[in-house]
């Protein structure tokens, strides 16, 4: 084992996490698929792909520098007593699947009712965005969204619904373009309470007409 190898492998040890790769590295690696694939890293037209390609993920996956409960923590108690609903609707979501690293595309609906203050509307866009720029499963993106909007502004319920197209699914494998996949998630009053549900899946059901 080289002496670069050998120091890796202490900063796992100590971290109990793999130590993030540096770009030459991950420019390497597109430079072994790009070869894998059938074609030729070298020839002029893929000379610059493994920087592009490094520079593309840094866009797609910038979420994981992100903290969600930093975004959350600024709020506003001048609300005058509101306290149903706040909803944001066709929040738009670009994320990739954890499975086969396809994007899937599609929107959001986010909803939470206040207990005596408020977040800045754009922070819970913010929230969404954060999330999809990590590798992803729909189902565990709609959950985190929900639970960081619980834990940091403690409101009295929580509304999330995701329809997205998985790219993994369109194609590649079975080639069915058009599906949407739709998840939800309910927390507090919006999952005691049917009625508040109905209101929240009518208002979303509206924004995709």
């Amino acid at each position: 084992m080289d002496a670069f190898n050998t120091k890796r492998a202490a900063l796992i040890a100590v971290n109990d996490t793999p130590a993030r790769p540096s770009r030459c590295e991950a420019e390497a690696a597109v430079r072994t698929l790009l070869a894998w694939a059938g074609d030729d890293p070298a020839r002029e037209g893929l000379l610059d792909t493994p920087k592009r390609v490094t520079r593309a993920f840094g866009e797609w996956f910038a979420g994981y520098d992100g903290d969600p409960a930093e975004v959350l923590s600024r709020t506003f108690e001048e609300v005058s007593g509101y306290d149903d609903i706040v909803m944001l609707r066709n929040i738009e979501v670009q994320s990739h699947c954890e499975h086969h690293m396809a994007p899937f595309i599609g929107s959001a609906h986010v909803a939470y009712l206040p207990v005596d203050r408020v977040v800045g509307l754009s922070k819970i866009a913010r929230v969404v965005e954060m999330y999809s720029k990590r590798l992803q499963t729909q189902e565990n993106l709609t959950a985190q969204i929900a639970k960081a909007i619980t834990d940091q502004l403690k409101p009295r319920g929580v509304a999330v619904m995701i329809a997205a197209e998985h790219q993994c699914m369109s194609t590649r494998g079975v080639h069915h373009a058009g599906v949407d996949t739709v998840t939800t998630r309910f927390e507090g009053a919006f999952k005691d309470c049917a009625e508040l549900r109905e209101r929240f899946l009518r208002l979303a059901e509206r924004a995709q007409q």
